[in-house]
């Protein structure tokens, strides 16, 4: 029996095994330590800029709350890429075939060029635009149109950083994709700074300054991921043999990640569009909203490492004929993410006004943004099961479910009971803030009854 410390200095090191056998709590620990450093490390990306750039002005935090609306589409797309590869990569290694699995990842690069490229140059060209529709004020254009222009620029990294982590998780390779993002988010943190408020020959760029050091640091993350995909010793080793073009792959790719993308995509345009509701309160009630939902994100973004970590062990286990074992590793998980949730989400409640006032020191900006922290983190320990639960779905390759409740949940709950609280009662933010944990409380119960069912057991791919 191997002791907890090296256990977890194993999970770091990324020594290679077999998940479909042994203990489930120790497997679940060895992929989940790597993963929720590297959820812990991207969600530092958030918190990092918010906390600059809330010294330059309350205009420059909006900037990023609406940019980073819009942004979600493009993170929607690349985490629905990402579970379709994980789930592609995870049977193949399940079945013990990594050379396909290595095959299946060069197809998942491919597609992430390709969409990153093309939605890149939209961006670059249509970033005023983008600012106007979501209600910035003339001043918030001028201030962040360069901000939009380079991070919608640079889709292409946010794609392939999220679907090649996706990839390495799926192999069982989670501290590769950990050490992917402690280098892009090293960077940031030390690149932030220098130019967003200017370092010797470096200008003060301000908030564009924050884009530039972003996209900087995921662009070496990545060039780190390539460089583990073909030259590295790990699972995935793709040789001058696996690089051609298999349509065939791509279309089944394709095919699970659209359901996979459009459940994040629903997701994300009922953020959207609870953002532009907000927007009509004022540049104040998006700032402190923003730095709230920044927070929640920094706190919830480590417990995906656990979700995560069930969707590998479900796909793995499915193509080694293991449903009993994937399906335990679901439940498993989601009970580790409950109790952890619950400490942030106790944390969150108690210690709100002192975590505002970090960022900020607008008395409008962080009364609501206390009110945001609190009543969010009311519906965190029922969505903790229901995370794990979607991620599960999504390892089986069965990302059409959690897609459909997805749209119920956000679009026919979410976004009505949104609006009808903050325009009709005119509790304006608050009615936002009691619409999200309603109906993320909902996802959950959904999900968890059409899961004990079992018919994704069945789901080839």
């Amino acid at each position: 029996m191997q002791s907890t410390f090296t256990i977890i200095l194993d999970a770091l090191k990324g020594k290679e095994r077999d998940y479909t056998t042994g203990g489930l709590n120790q497997a679940l620990i060895i992929l989940a330590i790597p993963m929720v450093i590297e959820m812990f490390m991207e969600s530092l990306f958030a918190l990092v800029d918010i906390f600059f750039v809330s010294r330059v002005g309350v205009d420059a935090v909006t900037t990023i709350g609406l940019t980073e609306a819009v942004l979600t589409l493009i993170y929607s797309i690349a985490i629905g890429c990402s579970s379709g590869a994980t789930a592609l990569v995870a049977r193949r290694i399940g079945e013990k075939n990594p050379e396909a699995a290595s095959f299946t990842a060069f197809q998942a690069l491919m597609v992430g060029v390709g969409f990153g490229i093309i939605t890149g140059i939209i961006g670059i060209f249509m970033a005023e635009d983008i600012l106007r529709l979501m209600g910035a004020s003339p001043a918030v254009i001028a201030t962040g149109v360069n901000f939009v222009r380079i991070m919608l620029g640079s889709n292409v990294v946010i794609l392939l950083l999220f679907l090649l982590n996706g990839v390495f998780r799926g192999a069982g390779d989670p501290a590769i994709a950990m050490r992917t993002l402690l280098i892009a988010n090293g960077l940031n943190i030390i690149l932030d700074p220098i130019f967003i408020f200017g370092l010797g020959p470096i200008p003060a760029f301000g908030v564009t300054g924050a884009a530039i050091a972003t996209t900087t640091g995921r662009s070496i993350g990545v060039l780190y991921q390539l460089y583990n995909l073909f030259w590295g010793k790990g699972a995935i080793q793709i040789g001058r043999k696996l690089i051609k073009i298999d349509w065939g792959i791509i279309r089944k790719l394709i095919e699970v990640s659209i359901s996979g993308a459009f459940q994040f995509l629903i997701a994300s345009a009922s953020w959207i569009f609870l953002m532009r509701i907000i927007s009509r309160f004022g540049s104040q009630s998006v700032a402190g909203y923003t730095i709230a939902i920044r927070v929640i994100i920094f706190a919830l973004l480590p417990s995906w490492g656990l979700a995560n970590a069930a969707a590998t062990l479900v796909g793995q286990n499915l193509g080694a004929k293991q449903p009993e074992r994937a399906e335990q590793s679901a439940w498993r998980a989601g009970y580790f993410n409950t109790l952890f949730l619950l400490v942030v989400s106790v944390l969150c409640i108690a210690f709100a006004p002192l975590i505002m006032t970090i960022f900020t020191d607008k008395p409008l900006v962080i009364k609501i943004g206390i009110m945001t922290l609190r009543v969010l983190s009311l519906g965190n320990v029922m969505y903790a099961f229901g995370m794990v639960i979607s991620q599960a779905f999504n390892g089986a390759g069965d990302t059409r479910t959690p897609m459909i409740v997805n749209f119920i949940c956000f679009w026919l709950v979410e976004i009505p009971l949104g609006y009808f609280l903050a325009i009709t009662l005119d509790w304006q933010v608050m009615g936002i803030c009691i619409a999200v944990p309603a109906s993320e409380s909902l996802l959950a119960l959904i999900l968890i009854v059409i899961f004990k069912r079992g018919k994704w057991k069945q789901i080839t791919v």
